[in-house]
C-alpha cells in the first residue's frame, strides 16, 4: 500500500521538474579568459624554465626546454656570490620598503577612511572627491615631482625619500571608506561614547578591529605595489647599497649589456624576487571575507 501511495507523488515531482537545458559556453568571453591567462603565465613559464639554464645554454637551448644539470642551484650560488651578495641585500631592501611602507599606508588608509566615512565636517565630499580624483592620476607621472620636492630638503638617497611619496594611496583611502561605512556601525560606536570612549579609542579598539580584513586587502595591495616599484627609487636612490630589487636587477642588467653571463643573474633574481609576493598572498588570503557587512554585530 505504501509503494503504490508514494508512486504517484514521484511522478508529480519528476514531471514537474523543468527538463535540463545544455549549458551554452560563451565563446568570446572564453576567448578572452584563455588569451589572458596565456599572457600572464607564458612569461612567467619563460622565467621558471630560463633560470634552469646556464648561460651558456642560455641562448643555444629551446626557449621552453628546460636544463636537467643542476643549473637553477648553479645560477643561485652565483647570484649569492656576485659583489659579495648585494642581490640578498636588494631583497632585504624591498622587503623593508614594502612591509614598512605597507603597514604605514594601510594606517594612513585606514583613518582617513574611518574620518570620511564615520563623522560630517564641512568639505568631506569634496574631499573625498579629490581623493577619489587621483586614483585616476598615473602615479609615475608623480616620481620626478616628488624627487625634485624632497631633493630639497636633502631626503632623497634616504628610506624616508622612497617610503613618504607611498604613505598616501588614494584608492586604500577609498577602500577603506567604503569599508568602514559598511562594517563599522555607528550605533556601536554611540555605545562606546556612552560608555565614556574616545574617539581615538573608537577608532584604535573599534574601527581597526572591525576593518581588519578591508585592511589586510589593502596592505597586501601597497606591499605588491611598492614591491614592484621602480621609477620612484630608481630617481629617489643613488647608492647600490639602498637599492630595491627592482633597481637593483635593472642596473644588474646593464651591466649584461658588456657581460652576457649575467643575463642568467638576472633571470633567476627576477624567479626569486617574485616568490616573496607569491608567499604573502597565499599566507593572507585566508583573512579575506566575501561578506563586507559581516562584523561585531555578527
Amino acid at each position: 500500500m505504501t509503494a503504490p501511495s508514494m508512486a504517484p507523488a514521484a511522478r508529480g515531482r519528476t514531471a514537474a521538474a523543468p527538463a535540463r537545458r545544455p549549458r551554452r559556453i560563451a565563446v568570446l568571453p572564453t576567448a578572452g579568459l584563455v588569451l589572458g591567462a596565456l599572457y600572464c603565465v607564458v612569461p612567467t613559464l619563460w622565467i621558471l624554465v630560463a633560470a634552469t639554464k646556464s648561460s651558456t645554454k642560455l641562448f643555444s637551448t629551446d626557449t621552453y626546454t628546460p636544463s636537467l644539470d643542476l643549473g637553477l642551484a648553479h645560477n643561485i650560488r652565483d647570484l649569492s656570490d656576485y659583489q659579495g651578495g648585494i642581490f640578498w641585500h636588494w631583497m632585504f631592501n624591498s622587503f623593508l620598503y614594502a612591509t614598512v611602507g605597507g603597514v604605514l599606508a594601510s594606517l594612513v588608509s585606514a583613518a582617513t577612511g574611518y574620518a570620511l566615512a564615520k563623522y560630517a565636517f564641512r568639505g568631506r565630499t569634496a574631499l573625498f572627491n579629490t581623493i577619489l580624483a587621483g586614483v585616476l592620476l598615473p602615479q609615475i607621472v608623480l616620481a620626478v615631482p616628488q624627487y625634485l620636492l624632497l631633493s630639497k630638503v636633502g631626503m632623497t638617497d634616504s628610506l624616508v625619500g622612497v617610503l613618504l611619496p607611498q604613505l598616501f594611496n588614494p584608492y586604500g583611502i577609498y577602500l577603506c571608506k567604503i569599508y568602514a561605512e559598511s562594517a563599522v556601525p555607528d550605533s556601536l560606536l554611540e555605545a562606546g561614547r556612552i560608555d565614556g570612549a574616545g574617539e581615538g579609542r573608537l577608532f584604535l579598539s573599534v574601527g581597526l578591529r572591525l576593518m581588519g580584513p578591508g585592511l589586510v586587502t589593502v596592505f597586501l595591495l601597497q606591499f605588491i605595489a611598492i614591491w614592484n616599484n621602480f621609477l620612484l627609487p630608481f630617481v629617489m636612490l643613488t647608492s647600490d647599497d639602498k637599492f630595491p630589487l627592482t633597481v637593483g636587477l635593472y642596473s644588474l642588467l646593464r651591466h649584461g649589456a658588456a657581460e652576457a653571463s649575467l643575463y642568467s643573474l638576472v633571470i633567476t633574481g627576477t624567479l626569486l624576487s617574485v616568490l616573496p609576493v607569491i608567499a604573502l598572498f597565499l599566507s593572507l588570503q585566508r583573512f579575506w571575507r566575501i561578506d563586507l557587512v559581516t562584523g561585531a554585530l555578527k
